[in-house]
């Protein structure tokens, strides 16, 4: 199913819930101007088309103490569709992981880790990540300051309708 089949309450109610999930069907009733049990019916109606798939609270990771942020992209020495796949599926088993991008571009995938310091890093690199199939190279690039966090996507009508 793709956004065509949703129309612009559907939209704003994934609007309103990806900025603030704890928004209860009542309160989001309230801010579209419809009944509870309608909202609630959309709601249960988007979690089973799967456009909803959970819910998660954000972490001040500020107050959780340091963290090392790196960027890490990968370059694999074999590009079959077997080592693709299989490089994708064990990097996203890694917790240090937190996100896995398979890109364009020189570089195969470009992947998120986020541990406590530089010596974690260094033994993740180096223990883990650099010993899976097909890996080539790795470059990294640590974040120094995070200016900007947005978790939202953009969630607009399609211009088909």
């Amino acid at each position: 199913m793709n956004t065509n089949t949703l129309d612009q309450v559907d939209l704003q109610i994934l609007r309103l819930l990806q900025t603030d999930a704890k928004l209860t069907n009542k309160q989001l009733a309230l801010k579209l101007h419809k009944a509870s049990n309608t909202i609630y019916d959309r709601v249960d109606k988007l979690k089973k088309l799967g456009y909803i798939t959970g819910t998660m609270t954000l972490i001040n990771r500020k107050k959780m103490g340091e963290f090392l942020i790196a960027f890490t992209h990968v370059q694999l020495n074999e590009h079959t569709t077997d080592s693709l796949k299989a490089f994708q599926y064990e990097a996203s088993k890694f917790s240090e992981v937190m996100e896995c991008y398979h890109m364009t571009g020189s570089f195969d995938f470009n992947l998120k880790i986020v541990v406590r310091d530089m010596t974690s890093y260094n033994e993740f690199l180096v223990e883990r990540l650099a010993k899976l199939s097909h890996v080539g190279s790795l470059r990294s690039y640590f974040v120094i300051n995070e200016a900007k966090r947005e978790l939202a996507y953009p969630i607009e009508m399609p211009s088909t309708f």
